[in-house]
């Protein structure tokens, strides 16, 4: 089984060894020893392919030159909160030739005058001490870096931007044509039953119309029989 990351922080250690550390673990990259008790690193096992070590808050004080022999890839190296005091004593990493970030916050060394000035002198291949570059740079947090552009991505070109856009388009030109066939059709239809209406009036106004025609005709031959009837009489 590969492990490539290993985190034992506030294990005790016995005699500077940590137990169920060995040389197995030689595909680690990663490996966090923070608050264990160590005093040394003699007893740390081959670890070729590390590139990332915490070591803070133990009781370090030399032997640092044993990183470069079992961890000779290291590009990061937390000592913060150890009893480091000495530049030689950081001399010995000069070795870690890909070591690129050093952490020596809360160690004595920190307290030495030109402390910043002469790590970076002695160690050229540091570029950040303690978080911090020649220049009082802050190093860039590269996990952070990579979520905050898998965001923007997201929210630049991901599938809800797109659908929103869509939505928006299509009900636009939907309530468009449905507005103007609504109306459309309203109209039509107003004008269907004004003309149905105007003729259902036209109708029974003819009906009414003959209905009156037809009892003036019908009174009017009633009458006309009733002159006959008297003529008769005489």
């Amino acid at each position: 089984m590969r492990v490539a990351e290993l985190v034992v922080d506030n294990c005790r250690s016995s005699d500077g060894e940590v137990e169920g550390l060995t040389d197995d673990f030689k595909e680690l990259e990663f490996l966090s020893m923070v608050n264990v008790g160590l005093t040394s690193l003699a007893k740390l096992p081959s670890l070729p392919k590390l590139r990332k070590l915490e070591l803070s808050d133990n009781n370090i004080s030399g032997g640092l030159e044993t990183l470069s022999e079992k961890c000779p890839n290291l590009t990061y190296l937390n000592l913060s909160g150890n009893k480091i005091k000495e530049l030689s004593t950081v001399e010995a990493l000069q070795n870690l030739k890909n070591l690129k970030s050093l952490d020596l916050f809360n160690c004595e060394i920190t307290t030495l005058e030109e402390y910043r000035e002469s790590i970076f002198e002695l160690l050229p291949q540091v570029v950040y001490l303690d978080g911090f570059d020649a220049e009082d740079n802050e190093a860039p947090d590269s996990e952070a870096d990579d979520d905050d552009e898998d965001e923007d991505g997201e929210e630049g070109t991901g599938p809800l931007g797109d659908y929103d856009d869509e939505d928006d388009d299509d009900e636009g030109s939907e309530g468009g044509e449905v507005g103007l066939s609504y109306l459309t059709k309203e109209g039509i239809q107003d004008e269907d039953e004004d003309d149905d209406y105007v003729e259902e009036e036209e109708e029974e106004a003819g009906e009414e119309g003959a209905g009156v025609h037809g009892e003036k005709r019908k009174r009017a031959a009633e009458d006309e029989g009733e002159d006959d009837d008297d003529d008769d009489d005489d």
